[in-house]
C-alpha cells in the first residue's frame, strides 16, 4: 500500500483517478457494516476511528486527508483466491476500474516457486492469482524495495534471473527511479514517518528501508529494533520500481494453478508447502561483482 504511494502521487498530479487498496492485517472489525462493499472488502475512511495501535489503512487515510488527497483506502480481507477475486471484482465494478497495478514492497512476488527461498509469498501470489482471473484491460505488477527480501531468505540474483526471463518473454517493462528530491519522494517519506509515529512498536521494515534509501542513506541504518539476525543493506536500488506485465508473471509461476480454488489463506499456505516439498530448487548464487 505505502510502496504504491509515489506512483499514486504522480498519477494524481496528472489528473488520473487513482484508488488505493491493501490486503489488510488491520483490525477490520472496527469498520462499520455500512462501509463494507462485500464480505471481503471495506472502505476505510478517516472517520472510522482516531487512535488505533495498529491499523495501516486507517493511518494512511488520516494522512491523506491531512494532505487534501483522496482519503478512502480499501481494505481487502486476507483470504483465499476465490473470495479475494470476488472482492477485487466488486471494486472493479463499483469504481469503474480500467487498470490494476499490484505493488509489492520488496520483490518476492517475482519468484516463480523453484528458487532457494520464496520470502513471504502467501499474500503476494494469492493476489497475483486473484487478479490474473479478472477481465481488466491493463494489469501490471510493480516492485519497490529491491534487496529488502534478503531478510526473508530471498536470493536476489534469482530475482534478476527471473526479470531477465520475463524480458525474453516480452513481459518486463523496465525500471523507474524515484528521485530523492522529488515531490513524490518527499510526500512518501512524510507518509512513512506519520505511519511510524502512529505505530511506534510496529514500524514497517519495508517502507522504513525504502524511505531511508530515498533519503540518500546506505548500509545498515538500524532504524528499528524489530530486526534481528541478518541486517539489511539499504541502497539506491530500493528506490526503483521494477514493472512487469501481470499475465506474463502469472504464466511463469510454477504453482499458481494449485491456488485457483483456495477458499482461505491457510489453503494457500498448504498448497505452497506441498509444492515446495516436491520441487527441485535452484542453487542460489552471490552477486559476481
Amino acid at each position: 500500500m505505502y510502496a504504491g504511494l509515489p506512483l499514486a502521487f504522480a498519477l494524481w498530479d496528472r489528473g488520473v483517478e487513482v484508488h488505493l487498496a491493501n490486503l489488510s492485517f488491520g483490525p477490520l472489525t472496527l469498520v462499520p457494516p455500512e462501509r463494507w462493499l462485500e464480505p471481503n472488502v471495506a472502505a476505510v475512511t478517516p472517520d472510522v476511528a482516531r487512535r488505533v495501535s495498529y491499523f495501516p489503512e486507517l493511518a494512511l487515510a488520516h494522512w491523506l486527508a491531512e494532505q487534501r488527497l483522496p482519503s478512502t483506502v480499501y481494505a481487502l480481507r486476507r483470504t483465499g483466491v476465490q473470495p479475494l477475486r470476488a472482492a477485487y471484482r466488486n471494486l472493479v465494478s463499483s469504481l469503474g476500474v480500467d487498470a490494476i497495478v499490484l505493488v509489492d514492497g520488496g520483490t518476492d512476488i517475482l519468484l516463480r516457486g523453484d528458487e532457494s527461498g520464496l520470502g513471504t509469498p502467501v499474500e503476494d501470489i494469492g493476489s497475483l492469482a486473484a487478479v490474473a482471473g479478472l477481465d481488466v484491460p491493463i494489469k501490471l505488477v510493480t516492485c519497490l524495495g529491491f534487496g529488502i527480501d534478503a531478510y526473508h531468505g530471498v536470493n536476489h540474483v534469482q530475482v534478476l534471473e527471473n526479470l531477465a526471463a520475463l524480458d525474453r518473454d516480452g513481459g518486463y517493462l523496465g525500471a523507474l527511479s524515484i528521485p530523492s528530491d522529488s515531490r513524490e519522494a518527499a510526500l512518501y517519506r512524510d507518509a512513512v514517518a506519520a505511519a511510524q509515529a502512529a505505530t511506534p512498536q510496529r514500524p514497517s521494515i519495508v517502507n522504513g528501508q525504502i524511505a531511508a534509501a530515498l533519503s540518500g542513506e546506505s548500509g545498515d541504518t538500524g532504524f528499528t529494533r524489530r530486526l534481528s539476525g541478518p541486517t539489511l543493506f539499504v541502497n539506491p536500488l530500493m528506490a526503483m520500481y521494477f514493472t512487469v506485465e501481470l499475465m506474463a508473471l502469472a504464466a511463469r509461476c510454477l504453482y499458481l494453478d494449485r491456488l485457483e480454488e483456495t477458499p482461505t489463506v491457510r489453503h494457500i499456505e498448504v498448497q505452497i508447502e506441498q509444492f515446495r516439498s516436491g520441487v527441485d530448487r535452484r542453487i542460489p548464487r552471490a552477486f559476481p561483482h
